[in-house]
């Protein structure tokens, strides 16, 4: 079987009878801003709502079958509360990481005209005019329209990219999801356990996610132990306010669960850092793509997911990242 480059399917896109624009439909009129973004998708609500239930089942297990029967108040009251928080963090994550739209609201970003060898900006004091596009969430589906190609007013030579499954002309560093339906801009993956793309706009939060969901089921796997060798110490009838066969299946369940998820969290949270460090999504390492963009150092790009400055609102997932001066998309190369 030959492999093709991913270059030979950008030569296709740039062919002008690529692009139809007359086949292309209109994008809907955009909602208002801060309309609420969420996948339809029959399999990513189910996972959405499975993550719900296990992460409610340990914490059911946690305070009432370890914690609410313990002697030891302050024991109960400590680990209680830890555990507790970091639950609620992870669920906060999980919300934010499925109901943001993957994609970046534009503010001071714009689709900036570029011609072929031209120097590509790396800050913007203020939005571009003119003939440029600025975009709000994601990659507008069905903008490659011939008013929408004719208003970007191209000169000789300037191409665009367009989806030929969502219709749209693509930003730089942008794959097609095909569950979102739409172009994403630094998609690393789309997530069922989240139900959404994990995006520039998400990574935060789908990090977090990882990260508290990996430090609860550290944490339940202490306790349980804890919890086993208290009970084989003493009366089992006295350990649990459940029978000791429910007990015993109750915390079995949880260990399981905890060590499962405690080793898919931790691959997940660390090959999401590695990503961030090295500027490069999940697909861009698959695929072997050309790297185009510039290079930053791993401090930068941390910042760039989790805001500037470094501050205690890189751990909390109501804190929305400022990100600075971002990088314009580069809508035309």
């Amino acid at each position: 079987m030959m492999l093709i480059p991913t270059h030979h399917f950008r030569d296709i896109e740039r062919k002008p009878e690529y692009l139809q624009p007359e086949k292309c439909v209109p994008p809907p009129y955009p909602g208002p801003v801060g309309t609420m973004w969420f996948i339809r998708d029959g399999c990513g609500i189910a996972c959405a709502i499975v993550t719900w239930f296990l992460v409610l089942y340990a914490e059911f297990v946690v305070l009432f079958v370890m914690l609410i029967p313990s002697r030891d108040y302050v024991y109960s009251i400590i680990n209680g509360t830890v555990f507790n928080l970091l639950a609620f963090l992870a669920l906060a994550s999980h919300c934010r990481a499925m109901l943001t739209d993957p994609v970046r609201t534009c503010t001071e970003m714009a689709f900036t005209l570029l011609g072929r060898g031209a120097s590509f900006p790396e800050k913007l004091d203020k939005p571009v005019s003119g003939r440029s596009k600025c975009l709000l969430g994601a990659v507008p589906k069905g903008n490659a329209t011939k008013e929408f190609i004719e208003s970007l007013q191209l000169k000789p030579g300037q191409v665009v990219y367009k989806c030929p499954k969502c219709c749209s002309i693509k930003p730089d560093r942008a794959h097609h999801c095909s569950v979102c339906k739409r172009c994403i801009r630094k998609m690393d993956h789309h997530c069922p356990w989240v139900n959404n793309c994990v995006g520039e706009n998400n990574q935060k939060y789908f990090v977090l996610f990882t990260m508290y969901i990996a430090l609860i089921s550290l944490h339940a796997l202490i306790m349980v132990g804890f919890h086993f060798l208290h009970c084989f110490e003493e009366d089992w009838t006295k350990c649990s306010s459940f029978s000791p066969p429910t007990t015993v299946i109750l915390l079995i369940l949880l260990c399981f669960e905890g060590l499962l998820f405690l080793i898919f969290t931790s691959v997940m949270f660390g090959t999401q850092v590695h990503s961030i460090c090295t500027d490069e999504t999940g697909i861009e390492q698959l695929k072997k793509e050309e790297r185009r963009w510039a290079k930053k150092t791993k401090w930068m790009n941390m910042k760039a997911v989790f805001g500037h400055p470094f501050s205690l609102g890189w751990a909390s997932p109501f804190a929305t990242p400022d990100q600075g001066k971002a990088d314009p998309y580069q809508y035309v190369v």
